[in-house]
């Protein structure tokens, strides 16, 4: 990263002293960030010379007062070239410290304090804290890591060397040279953004490198299955058992609305029976732990029905054999091919097209808590908050006893 350096000397005018004269003071400026410091010498303003930063005249005095400024000068310029040298994260604050002989403290580094948070978000992991919150911590850390091992060629950077320069060539590594999207890339800066809030709060940080910076999302367009193209996966036989079975999944989270990695943790506790024996999934979402109350349709719960035995969900004590996110992702891209449906389906997807469905086939009474800044949930209605009340469709209550999804291996 390039550096841009300056001094420039002016004098205070309208500081004049009893002799008439006003004090000389350098301005020192690193990266666009300046710090006025006192030299202890004064002129008449009428020997200054603005445009030379120098005294006017052969007396004595005038060179006396030019010398010392240029002693001034090539103290700062060697300070600055040390720190060169060195390869030190140069900061103004640092030359002008450094300069006026201010003792500093050792410095509060950013990676320990991220370190630091990332370890209490692990023991708050379950608590107040999801799995995936706390991994996309310990993702960002590492690449906030490698950041600055690739910028700055340090192991860490003291936390008081975060300046908004810092944030904009960070938002630059993740878009190049991590190849994030552009909300990703706005995730990984939000996760950072609270590591800079600790260290304000702590006073380990004076200035918010994040004050003309924001972090804006962009509007994701989703997929959506229509109807005909869910029953048309839906009656499809696969031969293939992998694509069978997480085919089966998809549907499942079509008409419960649950998300991946709720499914895969969904377990027999989790079903339960309200005063008319019909079944509901009660489960706390393992991203937000808020608690879902979704009733158990007729073609969830065969699915649920055919996956009883299976040896996956018996060992693992689990209701249906979910695969990982990437696996089943790439299963989908397959599903979707064979069925002729070009669009790209993920196991996200469910999760949308639930609540498409419901608002088309029920006559559904919502209610969710506040969502925060949570984009995605601030524009969707998530099941995870519904109740249904007199379904006026038998889309979803009818026994649909389909060949290819319901038979017992």
């Amino acid at each position: 990263m390039k550096k841009t350096f300056k001094i420039l000397f002016f004098v205070k005018r309208t500081r004049v002293a009893k002799n008439g004269e006003v004090p000389v003071q350098v301005k020192v400026t690193v990266n666009r960030e300046r710090a006025e410091v006192s030299i202890n010498l004064t002129v008449k303003p009428e020997s200054w010379n603005a445009a030379t930063e120098k005294a006017i005249g052969k007396d004595r005095k005038s060179v006396e007062l030019n010398s010392r400024l240029d002693t001034v000068r090539f103290r700062l310029m060697e300070i600055y070239r040390e720190m060169e040298l060195n390869a030190e994260y140069i900061t103004v604050r640092k030359i002008v410290d450094k300069y006026l002989g201010v003792e500093t403290k050792p410095p509060i580094m950013l990676l320990e304090i991220f370190r630091d948070h990332n370890k209490k978000c692990q023991k708050l992991m379950g608590k107040d804290m999801s799995v995936s919150t706390v991994k996309r911590y310990e993702t960002s850390y590492r690449h906030t890591e490698e950041f600055i091992k690739l910028n700055y060629q340090k192991e860490d950077i003291p936390i008081e060397d975060v300046n908004y320069q810092f944030v904009k060539d960070y938002e630059f590594f993740l878009k190049t040279e991590r190849n994030c999207c552009h909300n990703s890339t706005m995730k990984y800066l939000k996760n950072f953004k609270k590591i800079i809030r600790i260290a304000i709060a702590n006073e380990w940080l004076h200035k918010d490198p994040f004050m003309n910076f924001k972090v804006t999302f962009e509007e994701v367009k989703r997929e959506f299955l229509e109807q005909h193209e869910l029953e048309k996966i839906m009656s499809k036989e696969f031969k293939i058992e992998r694509l069978s079975s997480v085919r089966d999944i998809l549907v499942f989270c079509c008409y419960t609305g649950l998300a991946f990695s709720d499914v895969k943790t969904l377990s027999q506790e989790h079903l339960v029976t309200d005063n008319e024996d019909e079944f509901w999934i009660r489960k706390p979402r393992v991203k937000t732990n808020n608690m879902c109350n979704i009733p158990l349709l007729d073609i969830p719960k065969q699915i649920l029905d055919k996956y009883r035995n299976h040896p996956i969900c018996q060992k693992s004590g689990v209701l249906l054999p979910v695969l990982s996110n990437q696996k089943m992702n790439a299963y989908l891209h397959e599903i979707a091919e064979v069925c002729g449906i070009k669009k790209d389906i993920t196991t996200h997807t469910a999760r949308h097209n639930n609540y498409s469905f419901l608002l088309k086939m029920s006559d559904l009474q919502f209610s969710f808590p506040s969502t925060g800044n949570d984009l995605e949930t601030s524009k969707l209605l998530f099941l995870s908050f519904f109740y249904i009340k007199n379904p006026k469709s038998d889309f979803f209550s009818k026994n649909i006893i389909l060949s290819s999804i319901i038979p017992h291996r």
